[in-house]
């Protein structure tokens, strides 16, 4: 079995860094009601094209009323006011209000001219075409005017920023009812391997079903790109470089799981320097150290480890960043803090940064990692720590440096 050796191995930041500074966000931007938009990044900034609300407008049921018509009004000496009419949500009243007169209104409903007050139901007696006062009214009562929530050019999304519930509330209720948002960057998986099934596919002793498409095309949406994942190849290198050619026209990102490391059967090595400069092939980590990565004209392929709990793990330290850049979303995709390591020591690697996947509870961490080809080993994970290399265990106990993953895929700090 012919073996050949990885390249340089090279530290976890700076094979981050090297993707970071090949990776462009996407340009591409598309039109959507917003309806449709929420969490999507907008590729223009929209200011109010009206004040909003855009007349004044009654905040509660009642009657609106001219102020200085109330101002004599006492529990002893009420003051009694004509009902000429009333006002709906929908609807404007004709006519300005006169001397002594008041119209029922409806919370929405617009305000009468004239009137510049609403006192409201409960605080009133009716009687017949009249209603009583008890009480002055004070200018301003109980209504909105023009431009009370927001005024006319008020920014209500910036280019650049996730689209949240509020701000597309804002765009619609100015009557905005599409933005343009940059486009979702395009990830194809392309997995490799003999002993490879797809899942669905009749059992074969001696072969497996690849799982990575699945949990790769879940990291890729949570961090707001398009999963494309591809049937699994086998160990042929013509095939493989092909189907990376032809991924690289229709994506932003090729990641291919499987055949990175150094055996016979690990094409990945060869193929990639053959397609643009390489970045790297092995990064001193464990989990993950049969990892490469390519510039391909501005795009990045990427070899992840095909073991399950490697390729995932990757994905969150290695991969994270670089997805949500090429999607303009802000940070990392986890933030940072410490915990208490609640469970048995961990160990370290003499060389190797090692990551270990983590799920806190109370306030402590606790590892769920069983071996890097058994997937279950980050059941439950919602973080991870990376220890420097060295040789003395983590003991239970010690507090440690830990990375939370943001929602969807962790709840973050």
């Amino acid at each position: 079995m012919e073996m050949h050796a990885f390249g340089r191995l090279i530290p976890v930041e700076t094979a981050r860094r090297r993707l970071l500074a090949v990776a462009r966000p996407v340009a591409r931007t598309e039109r959507l009601r917003v309806e449709f938009a929420f969490g999507r990044v907008a590729a223009a900034t929209y200011r109010a094209p009206r004040p909003v609300p855009h007349f004044a407008r009654a905040t509660w049921d009642g009657y609106a009323v001219r102020t200085p018509d109330t101002s004599a009004a006492r529990p002893h000496r009420p003051v009694d006011l004509e009902v000429v009419g009333e006002v709906f949500a929908e609807q404007a009243y004709p006519r300005r209000l006169g001397p002594g007169e008041a119209v029922a209104i409806a919370t929405g409903g617009a305000m009468p001219r004239g009137s510049d007050a609403v006192v409201i139901f409960e605080e009133v007696e009716r009687r017949g075409d009249r209603v009583r006062l008890f009480h002055p009214v004070r200018p301003g009562e109980r209504y909105s005017r023009p431009g009370h929530d927001f005024p006319r050019g008020q920014v209500l999304a910036r280019r650049g920023e996730a689209l949240t519930a509020t701000a597309l509330g804002t765009l619609a209720a100015s009557g905005i009812a599409h933005v343009r948002v940059f486009a979702r960057p395009i990830v194809a998986i392309l997995p490799n391997g003999n002993e490879l099934l797809a899942p669905g596919a009749r059992e074969v002793a001696g072969r497996i079903y690849e799982s990575n498409n699945a949990a790769l095309s879940a990291v890729i949406q949570a961090a707001g790109g398009v999963a494309r994942p591809l049937p699994p190849l086998p160990d042929d290198p013509r095939r493989i470089e092909s189907a990376i050619r032809r991924a690289l026209r229709t994506s932003d990102l090729v990641l291919a799981t499987g055949g990175s490391s150094v055996g016979e059967r690990d094409h990945l090595p060869r193929i990639l320097p053959g397609l643009g400069r390489l970045l790297f092939h092995g990064v001193a980590v464990r989990a993950g150290k049969p990892t490469l990565a390519a510039d391909v004209h501005g795009k990045l392929v990427v070899g992840m480890p095909g073991h399950p709990t490697s390729c995932l793990v990757n994905m969150y330290w290695l991969m994270l960043p670089v997805l949500r850049k090429l999607g303009h979303l802000p940070g990392p995709g986890w933030t940072e803090g410490r915990a208490v390591l609640g469970s048995d020591a961990v160990a370290p690697t003499p060389g190797l940064s090692t990551v270990v996947p983590l799920t806190f509870r109370n306030g402590r961490a606790f590892t769920t990692f069983r071996g890097s080809s058994i997937i279950t080993s980050l059941a439950g994970a919602t973080g991870y720590a990376m220890l420097p290399p060295g040789r003395r265990r983590v003991p239970a106990g010690s507090s440690i440096r830990v990375f939370h993953l943001v929602p969807p895929l962790g709840p973050g700090r």
